[in-house]
């Protein structure tokens, strides 16, 4: 069983992560330590330059409010929300806090995701812990 367990969390179009959930409640130890992560992605200088800085500070509060409702049907569970390439930040977040189960989901993929990779893919290839792909 693993004490220690990372969901990272996507807001897009699928936005049911009850598999995931379930999924870590049944691999997780007497006293587990659950920690939903969501990464906002960072833009590029030249993006950002044509976003008001009000804008994404209101998404970050967006965010942390759907953050707060998943994780209130998860006894223990806590959010995270931090900024960054997405596979990279989820990867450093897992290190740096002893991570020793990921339980990600993935899609089919797509045309783009042959050429540059998912984000799940990243995760696997990278990961120091055990990683549990939902599909």
């Amino acid at each position: 069983m693993y004490d220690n367990i990372l969901i990272p969390i996507v807001f897009d179009q699928q936005n049911d992560h009850s598999q995931a959930i379930e999924c870590a409640k049944r691999l997780a130890g007497e006293n587990p330590n659950i920690t939903m992560l969501s990464v906002i992605e960072l833009l590029p200088s030249y993006v950002m330059s044509y976003v008001p800085d009000k804008a994404t500070e209101e998404r970050r509060v967006e965010l942390q409010h759907e953050m707060d409702t998943l994780v209130k049907g998860v006894p223990g569970a806590t959010c995270e929300i931090i900024s960054g390439h997405p596979g990279r930040a989820i990867i450093d977040y897992a290190n740096a806090n002893g991570t020793n189960l990921i339980i990600v989901k993935s899609h089919r993929p797509g045309f783009q995701d042959y050429f540059l990779g998912s984000t799940a893919a990243y995760v696997v290839r990278r990961a120091k812990c055990a990683v549990h792909v939902i599909r």
